[in-house]
């Protein structure tokens, strides 16, 4: 059986965050372990509390897991400080991690920002060097970049402008232009647009853990970075296209529809 580690922050109502994570290797058939950076205070409704797991307990974590049930991919998602980025890469550096997938959680769609002062600069020179896929949305691609991005030769400019930072590859998320839910992946100096229908339903907290932690999971089994995310996105389009409906904002994908 593969085995998945998440290192993420936790979700109490279940839609995003390591909750996301476990279902969706869960509904991958693969085995889910978890290493809780930080837990929150939220719901479908917004993000309203942070308490950080700090560095050292972080990295404790991650030494449990590697040294007893060594992980075929990692995914990463919200870290919030400096210091708790340093020490996961400190020890997936020490462990020589594979298929490494980073979803850089910057800001919720509502409530505070997700990470703090000095660690979007220490994420970008200490994780993404380690990753397989890099994979922001627009809003996090736009703080990578420096750059305005509005349409589809925006993305292309600012995928370039990301991958100098990461040998692995990089997938901008395209949900957040106005016409279009197309996604850039841009691997080894290629573009690869991956095409989709926007699907009208506004029930998609947690579609950005949800679609990373599929590509480590199509990661570990052995895909190419290409079959991994197109795989990753019919899954995640699959899995809000089943139309669940709970909370009473912005609500939870169904995870369990099959990968």
């Amino acid at each position: 059986m593969y085995k998945i580690l998440t290192v993420a922050g936790s979700d109490p109502s279940g839609g995003a965050g390591v909750q996301a994570d476990i279902k969706t290797i869960t509904a991958h058939k693969m085995y889910a372990m978890s290493a809780v950076t930080a837990l929150t205070a939220q719901n479908t409704t917004g993000v309203y509390g942070i308490l950080d797991s700090g560095a050292e307990f972080t990295a404790l974590q991650l030494e449990c897991v590697f040294s007893d049930i060594r992980p075929d991919a990692v995914k990463i998602g919200m870290v919030s400080n400096a210091r708790t980025i340093s020490a996961i890469a400190d020890k997936l550096t020490e462990y020589k991690a594979e298929n490494v997938v980073i979803d850089p959680v910057m800001t919720a769609t509502s409530g505070p920002g997700l990470i703090k002062d000095g660690g979007i600069q220490m994420l970008v020179s200490r994780l993404f060097p380690l990753a397989a896929v890099v994979t922001p949305n627009i809003p996090e691609a736009q703080i990578l970049s420096g750059m305005k991005i509005s349409s589809r030769p925006d993305m292309s400019k600012a995928a370039r402008i990301i991958a100098s930072a990461t040998s692995g590859a990089v997938l901008i998320k395209g949900g957040h232009l106005p016409d279009t839910a197309d996604d850039l992946l841009y691997v080894n100096g290629r573009e690869i647009w991956l095409t989709a229908p926007r699907i009208d339903n506004p029930n998609t907290h947690g579609t950005g853990c949800t679609l990373s932690s599929a590509i480590a999971c199509n990661l570990a089994a052995g895909k190419s970075v290409e079959a991994a995310v197109a795989d990753a996105k019919k899954y995640v389009t699959r899995a809000i296209a089943a139309g669940l409906k709970l909370g009473k904002g912005s609500g939870p994908l169904n995870h369990m529809v099959e990968p």
